[in-house]
């Protein structure tokens, strides 16, 4: 059975290509289903008009729509990770070729998609400490780019990095 909500993103022509990207980042993608503009459309006959995906066990729709609408920060997708490896695995992988580091763990990739890269220790950190030492780990991760799980433990234990 399918999911009953699926986020669905608007490319203007490279939803394909994006697909591919993200494929070849996330270890668990496969392709559902995919269908492609005919003759007489607003695209070239054979360019994907949708395709839907699975990622990390979520389905995605990407649809070819045109220039009519951008991607932006109201939407983002949280990519819980294990540990520091996979912090930067995801990250070094997202900002490749084109995409931009922003703040707190969030960055956009080569298609204008935000994501925000976090490690659990970061809720752990925050949930379970002492009040004081919570605000700690918050003042660090608000100075942080890509989130550092070393320097958010420093910061709990009020260690200087």
């Amino acid at each position: 059975m399918s999911q009953k909500i699926t986020p669905a993103l608007w490319y203007e022509t490279n939803a394909e290509e994006a697909i591919a990207f993200y494929a070849g980042i996330f270890d668990d993608f496969t392709l559902i289903s995919e269908s492609r503009y005919g003759p007489g459309t607003p695209m070239p006959e054979g360019t994907l008009l949708s395709a839907t995906f699975e990622l990390a066990g979520l389905q995605f729709m990407a649809i070819n729509g045109g220039p009519h609408d951008k991607f932006n920060d109201a939407v983002s997708f949280y990519v819980n990770c294990a540990d520091q490896a996979e912090v930067d695995r995801y990250w070094d992988a997202l900002t490749a070729d084109g995409g931009a580091e922003v703040q707190c763990g969030w960055l956009k990739d080569k298609f204008g998609m935000s994501w925000q890269i976090v490690p659990v220790q970061l809720s752990e950190f925050l949930e379970q400490s002492e009040p004081e030492a919570a605000q700690r780990v918050m003042q660090a991760m608000l100075q942080m780019v890509k989130i550092d799980v070393e320097g958010l433990r420093a910061a709990r234990d009020g260690v200087s990095v």
